[in-house]
């Protein structure tokens, strides 16, 4: 690639020691082109894993959650071209129109190709005439040097920086999505789960007067703007997300077939599995040791089944089931502002978080001043699809680049979902 990107300044109050920091939010040009870059390497050592796995062809089966590897790896080229390379108005950062004025693209049949509107669903994987590997990865290399092209002149501004910022989260979370479809398949990508400290007991946290929402400067996402104070009562919260361990108890008590347990919506849910549902997602086995002493879980990990460490969160559970085990427990989960006050104040006293995303009590909802973007309608990232349904996730998983890790990063999903390393906690009720 010709393009080689300035080595990054003298860093300022705001600027990011290193590209690995959530403080990209705020990175002026050169930590962007090095980040840009850095996404992209990801991208393309995640399809290489895939080309191993799968052979050449990347030929996947239809199903629920998961599209062809070179289709998302294609679309993540689209995306940052569609909203910089052939944006005219890109420089009106977050006040760009939805529509605005295109370019055409480098590549003439990219939007036949990877446009949102061209987006494989469950039951029709084949796209007509889309591009080999060896086609898609030349289209993400030209794409990436068109990008740091045009971050060169881009006005170093809020504004001005917006959709390169853009650009490089939406690329990152694309990768964690890389790893999820490998879960959903089966697929082994040599990627593990760090060993996690042994569990402590609940914290208590006092009451307090909380800001929520980042700050009007740099990069965020829409459900994520808007900060406003909120008072928050004293509350106990777990240490660490539910283990497998706490999770089994559950189960061996008949957790499933108890409708007492169970949100109306769950419940029906439940119901509608057609195989039965006793455990998480990718649980083979889940249940008490003979002996007495703890549980064992058996669970399918890239392909392999594996036992899963007691003391280890437990992951792939969808919202309905976090609240089953909460009403068992006697407990409730926590609710967003509740962990995001624990992580920030008592990670010392060993509150532990990265393991998995964790679900958070209620439904996300806009916060006073919401304000949409321009770019999200119908990417899967628009919060206003799901206000009043989905749920707010916190927190990151093994998976999730490091730049994306922010105590701050305000995530949701449909309650029903369970492919993600999604997990939980709980408060004290």
């Amino acid at each position: 690639m010709a393009h080689t990107p300035r080595l990054p300044p003298a860093a300022a109050a705001a600027t990011p020691q290193s590209i690995d920091s959530p403080d990209m939010c705020r990175a002026g040009r050169d930590m962007l082109s090095l980040a840009l870059i850095d996404a992209r390497n990801h991208t393309l050592h995640l399809l290489s894993l895939f080309e191993q796995a799968l052979g050449r062809a990347m030929r996947v089966e239809p199903m629920p959650d998961v599209v062809p590897p070179v289709w998302l790896a294609g679309y993540i080229g689209w995306f940052a071209e569609w909203w910089i390379g052939r944006n005219t108005q890109r420089s009106f950062g977050s006040d760009c129109p939805v529509r605005p004025t295109r370019l055409a693209s480098i590549e003439p049949g990219a939007d036949d190709w990877w446009s949102l509107q061209r987006m494989p669903r469950a039951q029709e994987h084949a796209i007509p005439d889309l591009p080999d590997l060896a086609q898609t990865k030349a289209y993400l290399l030209d794409t990436l040097e068109s990008t740091l092209d045009l971050l060169d002149n881009a006005a170093e501004t809020d504004a001005g920086l917006y959709f390169y910022r853009l650009a490089l989260f939406h690329e990152d979370m694309r990768g964690e999505q890389f790893v999820v479809m490998a879960q959903t398949l089966g697929l082994p990508l040599g990627v593990e789960q760090a060993p996690i400290a042994v569990t402590r007991e609940p914290l208590l946290l006092p009451a307090t007067r909380w800001e929520l929402g980042m700050p009007e400067s740099g990069f965020a996402f829409a459900q994520e703007r808007a900060a406003h104070r909120v008072d928050v009562p004293e509350f106990e919260i777990d240490a660490q997300p539910v283990t497998w361990n706490q999770y089994i108890e559950f189960v061996e008590d008949g957790g499933y077939d108890r409708e007492e347990l169970w949100h109306g919506e769950g419940w029906r849910w439940l119901g509608a599995q057609i195989e039965g549902r006793r455990g998480p997602r990718h649980v083979e086995q889940i249940g008490a040791a003979r002996n007495g002493t703890g549980g064992s879980v058996l669970q399918r990990r890239f392909g392999a089944t594996v036992r899963a460490a007691g003391h280890h969160s437990v992951v792939h559970l969808n919202w309905w089931e976090a609240d089953a085990w909460a009403r068992w427990a006697g407990r409730r989960l926590a609710t967003e502002v509740e962990w995001e006050i624990a992580a920030h104040h008592a990670v010392r006293r060993g509150f532990r978080w990265a393991d998995v995303h964790e679900w958070t009590a209620g439904t996300l909802q806009p916060w006073p001043g919401y304000r949409a973007d321009p770019w999200s309608e119908g990417t899967g990232f628009d919060p206003a699809a799901g206000f009043g349904r989905a749920r707010v996730l916190r927190g990151a998983s093994f998976a999730t680049r490091a730049r994306l890790r922010s105590l701050r990063r305000r995530g949701f999903a449909l309650p029903e979902r369970d492919d993600g390393f999604f997990g939980f906690r709980t408060c004290a009720l």
